[in-house]
């Protein structure tokens, strides 16, 4: 009798298993993404008795956490960040190679796109925009694409960039700030007029007392999270989003975080401040996926672009090894190097972009010299400085002798025609110094943990409860939201799906 028992405990146990999976092609009505840019991994801790139990500790308590989440590439800043998790690939594979880069030769902003006009402002500079300098598809491509372009998919951020890449090509809609103009705005490339509701959000953005208090410089000012959390929430009334018979797709990105961190550092009242404001506004967001959306019935995670390093006076005071490494002095000394070496009129380094170096091939050429002898010359040069680790010959970064985790590194954020010739890989804790990154305040773009290690918290639809300490990447969020949607990953994706997030 006693082994029926247990015979019929076992078959029961997975009989149980085996409805409790979800159906093969069940999916959540809303798919949210949200990324925090700048925000390091060790903030949810440091900030977690603040946090209010709504916003970061409900996806933190309820949901799950992948506590070694790391970036796979270099540099890591903003454009390259946002378009990774979204593709689950790196610039080598999307050639989103920088906020700025070249393209054959060409500097070009990340989404930069003469062919389109603004919609929404007379502000053409900010205005011309869309996705088509990026190479590969993203997860929203993918739903659209599965959906027969059923799905919707918007994007908004205080960034265009981060409003745009995360969006992909196929989006319905992406939407930016139009600081001069006090409004989102959005590009032809997505349509011809702004739908009503944006009229009417872009009303009560005008009116926004942190606009006449500051003006353009609200991205320092916590609040400017709230304005988009407020665009957010509209954008999910204003397009009925979860509510069609396709799941649809929400992209948030939170940019003030970046603009604080830049002008004030890891540390003191204005992060605290940011980043508890955040929280609020995230329980904002949340409340209303639950009352538009229901709760259990969208899918959640939030990530962030990259990290930061702690300002490095306020490492020196402590004494902690950290500087601030370049200046305008360090290109200006590769020019004279290969000058005194070649007897050159003509500048020869077209840019010094996130620690790599864009040789002038045509200014090369034009004088007769030789490309790979100039490009040698600047290495040696660079080597010889202070503070600088390693000097990465990119087309021959598989054959330098390298420690592994930076010659990976360095390949996965390599695209041959938009990434520039030389790499330089500082010492930890030293930085470029320059217009980003104040006297009190800091940057990122390095491989150290404190650029590349970030949080990933999933939440909602089908995910478990926990936590793993496993490491994963920040090329893993896509195939693993899409192997839950049950659609084909993003068409250069080179990510694992994480399975422990699944229930």
């Amino acid at each position: 009798m006693k082994r029926k028992q247990m015979l019929f405990a076992l078959v029961l146990t997975c009989l149980t298993s085996v409805f409790a999976q979800p159906q093969f092609g069940e999916r959540p009505k809303l798919v949210v993404g949200i990324v925090v840019d700048q925000m390091r991994w060790d903030y949810l801790s440091r900030y977690y008795e603040k946090f209010t139990a709504d916003g970061f500790r409900r996806l933190i308590d309820q949901g799950f956490s992948c506590d070694n989440c790391l970036i796979n590439y270099v540099p890591t800043v903003t454009a390259i960040g946002h378009t990774s998790v979204y593709t689950g690939t790196t610039p080598a594979f999307h050639g989103i190679c920088g906020n700025n880069f070249y393209i054959d030769g060409r500097k070009t902003y990340c989404t930069t796109d003469t062919t389109v006009d603004v919609v929404g402002s007379d502000n053409r500079e900010k205005g011309c925009m869309s996705p088509r300098n990026m190479l590969a598809t993203t997860i929203g491509d993918q739903l659209r694409l599965h959906t027969d372009f059923v799905s919707k998919v918007v994007g908004v951020s205080y960034k265009d960039r981060a409003a745009i890449l995360p969006a992909g090509h196929s989006a319905t809609a992406a939407y930016w700030l139009d600081l001069k103009n006090r409004r989102f705005i959005t590009s032809t490339y997505y349509m011809k007029e702004l739908p009503s509701w944006v009229v009417e959000q872009n009303r009560q953005v005008e009116k926004n007392d942190l606009f006449k208090r500051v003006g353009k410089d609200i991205g320092l000012y916590p609040e400017c999270g709230t304005i988009t959390t407020d665009m957010a929430i509209a954008a999910l009334k204003g397009e009925s989003l979860g509510k069609g018979k396709a799941t649809d797709m929400l992209c948030v990105s939170y940019s003030q975080t970046d603009v604080i961190g830049h002008k004030w550092a890891t540390r003191g009242e204005h992060t605290d401040a940011a980043y508890l404001q955040l929280d609020r506004d995230l329980a904002r967001l949340l409340k209303a996926l639950d009352e538009q959306v229901g709760a259990g019935n969208y899918l959640l995670f939030l990530t962030a672009d990259h990290g930061g390093a702690h300002n490095f006076q306020f490492m020196q005071d402590h004494r902690l090894p950290a500087g601030k490494w370049q200046d305008p002095a360090m290109r200006k000394g590769v020019e004279e190097a290969i000058a005194k070496r070649f007897g050159n009129q003509k500048a020869v380094v077209a840019a010094e972009i996130d620690y790599r170096y864009f040789l002038n091939r045509q200014a090369i050429d034009e004088q007769g010299l030789d490309f790979e002898q100039v490009k040698t010359v600047a290495i040696n040069h660079l080597r010889q400085q202070p503070h600088v680790c390693f000097v990465v010959d990119y087309e021959r970064a598989a054959q330098q002798t390298l420690p592994p985790i930076i010659r990976d590194r360095a390949l996965m954020g390599y695209h041959y025609r938009r990434s520039g010739d030389i790499l330089v890989v500082t010492d930890p804790g030293y930085y470029t110094y320059g217009p980003w990154s104040s006297s009190v305040g800091t940057t990122h773009g390095e491989w150290n943990p404190y650029d590349a290690h970030i949080p990933l918290l999933f939440y909602g639809w089908k995910v478990s409860h926990g936590a793993t300490s496993r490491e994963v990447h920040i090329t893993d969020i896509a195939p693993t939201v899409c192997q839950m949607l049950h659609i084909q990953q993003p068409n250069a994706c080179i990510g694992e799906a994480i399975e422990e997030v699944k229930r």
